[in-house]
């Protein structure tokens, strides 16, 4: 009884220890894939453009806290068209740069999301972020010339990731802390 008492004991104490690190390791896991995955549909959404010359968007809803891509409508009503399902943000992440003062280096002038998406009439959409690229996969500003400023920013109140889109269309991941 006392070795089953004493066995009890220490899964108790290890238990105890392993039980923290454990929740910090699935939190990093949640936002490091969620940032991952954000920047591998800017990605998408730039070689889709190129392949089928058309103008393609990454739409993000910062506050539904999800996106998803859309491509123009050339033929009979033009317009935007949903590609693909909505990816939601894991639970605790959300669109936002947090407490960061200064974006990535190298990027943008100052820190913010990308701009608001535009509907078909041009009207910019509320609690939108869009990242557009034209028919070669050139991210480009809603007067449809090329832009290095966009970047989306996620976080989970500790850790900041952004993926920011250059010029030439280079995207690149960045983790702050």
């Amino acid at each position: 009884m006392v070795e089953i008492l004493f066995g009890v004991g220490l899964i108790a104490v290890i238990s105890t220890m392993t039980i923290p690190a454990s929740l910090n390791t699935m939190s990093h896991l949640r936002i490091s894939g969620d940032a991952h995955g954000m920047a591998n549909n800017v990605l998408t959404a730039k070689m889709r453009a190129a392949s089928d010359f058309t103008r393609t968007r990454l739409f993000v809803d910062l506050a539904g806290r999800s996106y998803h891509i859309e491509t123009w409508r050339k033929s009979g009503t033009p317009g935007w068209m949903t590609q693909g399902g909505i990816v939601g943000l894991s639970q605790g992440i959300s669109f936002s740069f947090g407490s960061l003062a200064s974006a990535p280096p190298n990027t943008q002038a100052t820190i913010a999301q990308a701009p608001a998406c535009l509907d078909d009439a041009g009207t910019a959409i509320g609690d939108t972020a869009c990242v557009v690229f034209n028919t070669r996969g050139i991210p480009i500003d809603s007067t449809g010339g090329p832009t290095g400023a966009d970047a989306l920013y996620v976080t989970d109140g500790t850790a900041v990731y952004g993926a920011t889109v250059s010029a030439p269309g280079f995207v690149q991941l960045w983790r702050s802390r």
